[in-house]
């Protein structure tokens, strides 16, 4: 007997559909798994006889062979349990197959016949769909994934019973029993939190205010300063004042912590954009990703969102220079001698360092370092780093006398609002182009999408042959000050939004002299 049943797996971030042929012949009895398997595969064909044999159903004394196609793709992973199981039981005589072309099956079996959760699911759902696939049945654990995939019903199943239940019963009988969970493109659940509040922030008003300009152009930030000034204050309330995700970008970073699987339980795609920090000890291979088996690592998980590095400085040198290329590229590739994998890495990075170990340079009341340890601090974050770096904003310290105003700042509600209109202002201009967001633009658009007027051109002519900024410089200055103008609403760059943006430039000259 043959029969065949659809699964799917996954490479990097590209689902494809699996198609689990099973036959059962007379010959030599055997069980064999082919198709490009790799380890974890293989012992699916253990985990599938044991857990039939606990639910009463021994596989015949026969020649059993389950081809994975195509078989010109590695399959990795443990996600094909329950196609297997379900196809031997379709070539045993148990089900109707006919009644499950439109079905495919994605899940992990325990020899007790619990179905456990597996990564994945909704890019792998995504695809299935454009297969024509209008039943996939997964574990429990991952059918809330389903609520992003509409056109396509996500079965959750506990165990083995429920598993035959399913598959036993009729068409009309599965809708009634499993109606599974569909969306129609809907916002998902969100989490019960909110970003703290910029109104919590005493004082600070230059570096709230450089935090509304990267937020509102996908400025890369660096804020510096004293223990205790409110740098990590800030940049966790920055995702506050980020417009929310629209339905595509939803996807996208859903698919991703699909894949790495961090979308399980009672997440469903969120409006929020991440926020990921990871700890100054955190390895190239954490931050980029990787594994026998590549998954995305933290700067997958920040695409489409924020990447904070607190105590920048802290983190390794090899752990710092991975940033280099994504931040270019906005993707991250990981080579390995079975393929290369791609992940998507669009993010907002956002650093805070003191500017010196002490933290307190360059005031020399309370700074005890002398000018070889300042210059060495400041050397573990490389050339190559800070000039992707957009802005560089200093937070002072704190007075008491803010601390006894007990007035609070402007809320993240005010500043959102700024920050959406802004990036409306950038969605009209852009449209038509590979750009999104002011920060994105290359030097030779820059010109393009960010026109100077005589006396701005002046300006800046005159800042730079007085040797304040580089060439490179020049173009962050141009691209900030037009963001610094569609804050304000204004379709044309004045002078005082290229003194603003100048300023943000100077504060990298102030520390690392001879930039």
């Amino acid at each position: 007997m043959f029969s065949s049943m659809y699964a799917g797996g996954i490479a990097g971030m590209e689902a494809y559909p699996v198609r689990v042929e099973v036959d059962i012949s007379r010959g030599l009895p055997g069980f064999e798994l082919v198709g490009s398997l790799d380890r974890e595969v293989k012992e699916g064909k253990e985990r599938v006889q044991i857990a039939l044999k606990n639910a009463g159903l021994s596989l015949p004394v026969a020649k059993i062979t389950v081809n994975l196609s195509p078989a010109d793709i590695r399959k990795e992973g443990t996600g094909y349990d329950l196609a297997i199981a379900a196809g031997l039981l379709a070539c045993m005589g148990r089900i109707d197959p006919q009644s499950l072309q439109d079905t495919a099956f994605l899940g992990e079996m325990a020899l007790d016949g619990e179905v456990s959760r597996v990564n994945g699911v909704l890019p792998i759902a995504l695809a299935l769909r454009k297969e024509g696939i209008r039943n996939l049945v997964v574990p429990a654990q991952n059918a809330a994934e389903g609520e992003g995939v509409s056109g396509i019903a996500v079965i959750g199943i506990k165990n083995m019973e429920e598993f035959l239940i399913y598959l036993q019963a009729g068409k009309e009988e599965r809708r009634t029993l499993f109606p599974g969970k569909k969306a129609g493109g809907g916002k998902g659940k969100e989490a019960s939190h909110a970003f703290p509040d910029f109104a919590d922030v005493y004082g600070q008003e230059s570096a709230r205010r450089a935090a509304e300009v990267a937020a509102a152009g996908f400025h890369h930030l660096l804020l510096t300063g004293p223990p205790g000034a409110g740098k990590t204050m800030i940049a966790g309330r920055m995702p506050g004042i980020l417009p929310p995700l629209t339905q595509q970008e939803r996807t996208e970073v859903a698919s991703i912590y699909s894949v790495a699987g961090k979308l399980g339980g009672k997440e469903t795609l969120s409006e929020r954009r991440p926020f990921v920090a990871p700890h100054h000890t955190v390895s190239p291979q954490g931050l980029a990703g990787g594994g026998r088996i590549p998954r995305p690592g933290m700067l997958s998980l920040a695409h489409r969102g924020i990447l904070f590095l607190d105590e920048m400085p802290e983190f390794a040198a090899e752990t710092l220079e991975v940033l280099r290329q994504p931040m270019e590229e906005k993707v991250v590739r990981i080579v390995r001698s079975r393929g290369s994998y791609c992940y998507p890495a669009d993010f907002m990075l956002v650093g805070a360092m003191n500017p010196c170990p002490c933290g307190y340079y360059p005031d020399r009341n309370r700074c005890s370092c002398s000018e070889t340890q300042v210059k060495r601090y400041l050397s573990r974050i490389s050339g190559p780093i800070l000039d992707r770096i957009d802005m560089v904003a200093q937070a002072a310290p704190i007075q008491l006398k803010d601390l006894h105003k007990r007035e609070r700042g402007e809320s993240s509600a005010d500043m959102a609002k700024r920050v959406s209109e802004a990036r409306r202002r950038q969605k009209i201009r852009f449209q038509g182009s590979p750009y999104h967001f002011n920060g994105e633009l290359s030097g030779r658009d820059t010109e393009r999408y960010c026109e100077l007027g005589r006396e701005e051109r002046r300006f800046l002519e005159q800042v730079f042959e007085a040797g304040e900024m580089s060439l490179r410089a020049y173009h962050k200055v141009i691209k900030l000050a037009r963001t610094i103008a569609d804050l304000d609403g204004e379709e044309r760059i004045g002078l005082r939004h290229l003194s603003e943006a100048v300023y943000y430039n100077s504060g990298r000259k102030q520390l690392w002299k001879g930039e």
